[in-house]
């Protein structure tokens, strides 16, 4: 772990389950890190979607008891927040450089130094899941594997482009107001959430509503230029070794998207799960179905539920394959709904 004085180490443990908020100066800033679990156990990062953070990104997970488990019997967690986006963060200065999404991926590798971690296993949701994803480009040899929802990787097309500088600007000039909010929560959650009319939107949906008030809309700005200014990285892909499992609601706005990087990833260690009746945050909106493809895929590096199986989880990662068991949705206990799978595999 770095020197004490490259960072501020703040007990978060009454908001962050038993976790604990570190702030770690890097050369693009601070950003904050809430490490959840075994420090001794392989290390999972995670990185939030556009104006969240943990809290309301992978919160919904977390709270699934079985995944949970999973998670923190083979995982120590590392949940990174994009610059300003941690629960109190003041508004960055304005005079700092507003970061590239070159500059966010290179910072998770600061943040990984910071620790003494040299290899890690990723999650990351759209926004999110692009930084993971460029930084396992760019660093191949620290990624174990990448589990990413809602995906993207592309440039924005001009319809993306255009909808994001309206956001853009209503950020700049009128902070997270309710357009905004409006825009945020299309981009996360089925219309089935939000409600309508005569049916009224879902308690999740209320509650990430009210986490937007807490953002500070300059910080959200920054991470959204970022993104807005997004090179296409989908060539690259084929490169990428490490395995990866993504999810996509067949609702999402980036359904499409994150089709388009299935193909472009390697068959050999890729697999796509599509969850009907969802949007782009799986995590919060149908953590439920992330369950059995995860489990099935942490296999593939020895690591199970300890309800079901007594390994240690302590061995390093070793991936050997997606387990053959993707490839069927009957054997994965799945009655083809609220899933249906996509996977392209070689076995």
């Amino acid at each position: 772990m770095g020197d004490s004085s490259d960072s501020v180490s703040v007990d978060m443990e009454s908001i962050s389950c038993g976790g604990k908020e570190y702030l770690v100066k890097t050369c693009y800033g601070v950003v904050s890190v809430t490490v959840v679990g075994d420090l001794d156990k392989p290390a999972l990062i995670t990185y939030p979607d556009l104006a969240l953070n943990h809290m309301f990104c992978f919160q919904g997970l977390m709270f699934c008891p079985e995944a949970c488990s999973l998670l923190l019997h083979n995982f120590c967690i590392y949940h990174i927040s994009p610059p300003g986006h941690e629960l109190g963060a003041a508004a960055i200065c304005p005079d700092d450089p507003v970061l590239s999404a070159d500059d966010l991926a290179d910072q998770i590798a600061e943040v990984l130094n910071y620790f003494g971690l040299s290899a890690v296993m990723c999650m990351g949701v759209t926004a999110g899941a692009y930084i993971l994803t460029l930084f396992a480009m760019k660093h191949r040899h620290r990624v174990h594997g990448l589990i990413l929802i809602s995906p993207i990787c592309t440039a924005p097309c001009w319809t993306e482009w255009l909808y994001n500088k309206v956001m853009s600007n209503l950020l700049y000039f009128y902070g997270m107001c309710g357009v905004v909010k409006e825009l945020l929560l299309k981009r996360y959650f089925s219309k089935d959430a939000r409600g309508c009319s005569q049916v009224p939107e879902s308690d999740l949906v209320q509650a990430c509503r009210r986490s937007l008030d807490e953002r500070q809309s300059s910080n959200v700005w920054r991470f959204l230029e970022a993104m807005n200014g997004r090179p296409d990285i989908s060539e690259g892909l084929r490169k990428l070794k490490c395995r990866s499992l993504i999810f996509v609601g067949d609702r999402s706005p980036f359904h499409s998207e994150a089709h388009h990087m299935t193909v472009k990833l390697d068959r050999r260690y890729s697999a796509l799960v599509e969850v009907q009746s969802c949007g782009s945050m799986v995590t919060e909106e149908q953590p439920d179905a992330m369950l059995i493809p995860m489990e099935y895929f942490l296999m593939g590096y020895g690591m199970y539920r300890p309800s079901h199986f007594s390994v240690s989880p302590r061995s390093p990662l070793s991936p050997s394959c997606i387990a053959p068991e993707l490839l069927s949705p009957e054997s994965m206990g799945l009655k083809l709904k609220p899933i249906k799978t996509r996977i392209s595999l070689q076995v």
